[in-house]
């Protein structure tokens, strides 16, 4: 499954101001101000002089004309673009390319933005096994030596959202996270323990009960395209 942005222009990163905004610099001089699609910290990809893909959205309605969707790490393109995970994951779910070994059925019903309790989760799935399946998606851009990472900075949201999990599959719903490693070269991911050791306990509880099941898919990133690869393994 691939996303391919239209407008798509190669840029310097300048400076990051604040989480919404950036400048950058393009070829000719002029200094862009841009919307970066990420409030994550982003510190290791988003480093003054750095090589950065904006596409061109000119609408009248936006504050800014550019979104900052991407970064150049030492050669390699990063996706930072925090809707894209969703979208992946759900056309992957409907083309197949996207397959979950913990269900047995075959998806008959994908249904996005699901509220169950007091939370809305990405994605709620039936098969035709009558089975039922909450899911969250968490884009991970931080990487270091060929290891992801989740998350970059703390995410209270994040937390809430694995907790509501661990209470639906005591209800009866299979319960799942579909990290989507936006970049390629990838060994394995894990929790950021360091940034939030909470999440890293309630996953690990999750596992160690046989109640939540964890995957992540790689990435093929260029300038202007997303594709995803194959299943990584998680730690």
């Amino acid at each position: 499954m691939m996303k391919t942005y239209e407008s798509i222009q190669l840029v310097t990163f300048l400076e990051r101001p604040n989480r919404f905004i950036a400048s950058c610099e393009k070829n000719d001089g002029e200094v862009i101000r841009v919307h970066v699609k990420n409030t994550g910290r982003c510190q290791e990809l988003l480093i003054p002089g750095v090589l950065v893909a904006v596409n061109h959205q000119p609408f009248s309605h936006r504050k800014t004309h550019y979104d900052l969707v991407a970064v150049n790490k030492q050669g390699a393109w990063f996706n930072i673009d925090s809707q894209l995970p969703n979208k992946l994951v759900l056309q992957g779910l409907r083309d197949g390319v996207i397959t979950l070994s913990q269900i047995k059925g075959n998806v008959i019903n994908i249904q996005p933005e699901y509220t169950y309790g007091e939370s809305r989760f990405d994605f709620f799935i039936e098969t035709d096994r009558d089975e039922k399946i909450l899911v969250e998606v968490k884009g991970m851009t931080l990487e270091h030596d060929e290891i992801g990472y989740f998350p970059d900075a703390p995410t209270l949201r994040g937390l809430k959202h694995v907790e509501g999990l661990l209470q639906a599959s005591k209800e009866g719903f299979k319960v799942g996270v579909i990290f989507i490693a936006q970049f390629e070269t990838i060994k394995y991911g894990q929790i950021n323990e360091e940034i939030q050791p909470e999440l890293a306990s309630v996953i690990a509880l999750g596992q160690k009960q046989d109640n939540l099941f964890v995957t992540i898919y790689n990435c093929h990133v260029t300038p202007s395209t997303v594709t995803i690869i194959e299943e990584k393994p998680f730690r």
